[in-house]
C-alpha cells in the first residue's frame, strides 16, 4: 500500500515538472530558455513539496553556490560574512588556523600552511588530505563549507583528521585557532652580505615590506646575494606577485593572463625603478606548497634567466580568480583566466620545475644523531692516535663560522635546500638578466 501511494505521488510530481514546449517554437531559440524554465520548475516543486520548510531565496542561493563549486576547485559563492573575511584576509589579520586548502576529486587537500600559524606549528604540510573536521567527513562538504568549519573564533579548537602524504594511517590533529599574522616578509642574514628573504604569502603590503627590509639591510651592509624563499607560499594577490618580480627585473614582460576570448589577453610588465635589484645574484627556493602568485614570481624569474630555482616542483595553480561583489554584500569568486609565464608556459596542473630538483631532507632527531655517533668510527677514536700538529696552536670550533649568528646557523644546519641555495648564490656572477 505504501509503495502504491509513493508511486502515485511520484507520477503526480513528475507531471508537474514536464511542461510541453510551445507549439511552433523554434528549437534553437527555445533552448536558451529551456534550462531556466526547468530550473524554475524545480525550485517551485522543492519549495512546495519538500518535507521541511525552505524559502525560495535559500534555494536560489544554494543553487548559485552549487553552480560555482561545480566549475572548478577555486570558483565559489561567498556569503556576506565570507566575502568580508576574504577582504580582511588580503589586507589585515584574521582568525583561523592558517592554511590554504583546495578540493581535488572530492578530497580536501592542504595546499600550504602559512608560516608561524597554528596549522604550521601543528605540523600540517602541503599535500595532506583532510578526511574529517571535528569528526564530520569532508567527502560531502563543499570547499566554502569546509573553510567555514575550520575557521572560528580565536582560542577555540578544531580537530582535523589528517592523512599525511605517504602515510598509511590518518591521525587526529587538534589545533587552537589564533590570529593569522599579516606580516608576509621575513629576512635573515645568512652570511655577511647574503640575505634570505622569505615571502609567506602575497597580501597588499608584501612588496612594500620586501623593499623596506632590503633597503634597511643595505644601509648597513652592501648586498652581495639574495636567497628568495617561496616555499609553502600559497599565493595571494596578482598585482603583488607582479611588483615583487619587478623588484628584481628591470622591465619587460612578467606574466600575462588570458581567458577564453583570445582578445582578452592582458600583459603585466615591469617598470624601471631606482631601487630595483637588477644585478644582485638571486637563488629562489620553491616546493609543492608554492602556489599561484608564488609560481608567477618563480616562473618570471626563471624564464627571464634572472634566478636559479632550487627545490621541488610547485603546486600548479595557474588560474586567475576574479572577485565580484554583489548588491546584498555577498560575492562570487570566479575563475576567469589562466596565467602564462613570459615564455608562454601555462602552469595550470603542471607546476614550475626547478633548475635543480633537490628534495627537502628533514634533519635527524637527537636520537638518530646519538645512534649515528655510536656507530661512526674515525681516526680520532683509535687508541694512541696522533694528534693534529695544529691543535696545539689553539682549539678550533667544530661549528661552521659561515653564518652571521646563531639563528642563521641553526637555520642552515636544519635546511639542506637553504644550505645549497647559499652556496650557489655565492658562486653566481653579478650579471643582469640574460636577454
Amino acid at each position: 500500500m505504501r509503495t502504491g501511494i509513493w508511486f502515485v505521488c511520484f507520477v503526480l510530481l513528475l507531471s508537474l515538472t514536464i511542461a510541453p514546449a510551445p507549439v511552433g517554437a523554434a528549437p534553437g531559440k527555445d533552448d536558451q530558455f529551456e534550462a531556466l524554465r526547468r530550473f524554475s520548475q524545480v525550485v517551485d516543486m522543492v519549495e512546495t513539496h519538500y518535507v521541511k520548510k525552505v524559502t525560495k531565496a535559500e534555494l536560489i542561493q544554494n543553487s548559485i553556490k552549487g553552480m560555482l563549486e561545480q566549475l572548478d576547485p577555486h570558483s565559489a559563492f561567498l556569503p556576506a560574512d565570507d566575502f568580508k573575511e576574504l577582504q580582511v584576509s588580503s589586507s589585515g589579520a584574521f582568525h583561523g588556523i592558517g592554511i590554504e586548502i583546495s578540493s581535488e576529486n572530492g578530497r580536501l587537500i592542504v595546499v600550504s600552511p602559512i608560516e608561524d600559524t597554528p596549522a604550521f606549528k601543528a605540523g600540517l604540510k602541503s599535500g595532506d588530505i583532510i578526511l574529517e573536521i571535528d569528526g564530520e567527513s569532508t567527502m560531502e562538504l563543499g570547499l566554502n563549507e569546509a573553510v567555514k568549519k575550520i575557521r572560528g573564533p580565536q582560542g577555540t579548537t578544531v580537530v582535523l583528521t589528517i592523512l599525511h602524504k605517504g602515510a598509511q594511517q590518518p591521525i587526529d590533529v587538534s589545533i587552537a585557532r589564533g590570529t593569522i599574522p599579516i606580516v608576509s616578509v621575513k629576512t635573515q642574514e645568512l652570511e655577511k652580505g647574503y640575505l634570505m628573504c622569505r615571502i609567506t604569502r602575497f597580501n597588499e603590503h608584501t612588496t612594500k615590506e620586501l623593499r623596506d627590509k632590503i633597503s634597511e639591510y643595505t644601509k648597513k651592509n652592501p648586498i652581495q646575494g639574495i636567497v628568495l624563499d617561496l616555499r609553502n607560499n600559497p599565493g595571494g594577490l596578482l598585482d603583488q606577485a607582479v611588483s615583487v618580480s619587478d623588484t628584481f627585473l628591470p622591465d619587460g614582460l612578467i606574466v600575462y593572463i588570458q581567458g577564453k576570448d583570445p582578445q582578452s589577453r592582458r600583459d603585466f610588465k615591469g617598470r624601471k625603478e631606482t631601487d630595483d635589484l637588477v644585478d644582485v645574484p638571486i637563488v629562489t627556493l620553491i616546493n609543492a606548497g608554492s602556489a599561484s602568485a608564488a609560481e608567477i614570481v618563480a616562473g618570471a624569474l626563471q624564464d627571464r634567466k634572472r634566478s636559479l630555482l632550487i627545490g621541488e616542483k610547485t603546486f600548479g595553480k595557474g588560474s586567475v580568480q576574479t572577485v565580484v561583489s554583489l548588491p546584498d554584500g555577498s560575492g562570487i569568486k570566479l575563475t576567469t583566466a589562466l596565467y602564462y609565464t613570459p615564455n608562454g608556459r601555462s602552469i595550470q596542473a603542471e607546476g614550475i620545475v626547478p633548475d635543480l630538483e633537490i628534495p627537502f631532507v628533514a634533519p635527524p632527531s637527537d636520537e638518530d644523531k646519538n645512534l649515528k655517533d655510536r656507530f661512526t668510527f674515525r681516526e680520532k677514536d683509535l687508541n694512541r692516535h696522533l694528534e693534529n700538529g695544529s691543535a696545539k696552536k689553539g682549539k678550533k670550533s667544530g661549528k661552521s663560522t659561515a653564518a652571521s649568528d646563531e639563528t642563521a646557523q641553526k637555520m642552515i644546519e636544519k635546511d639542506n635546500q637553504m644550505r645549497l641555495a647559499l652556496e650557489m648564490v655565492k658562486t653566481l656572477p653579478k650579471i643582469r638578466e640574460i636577454r
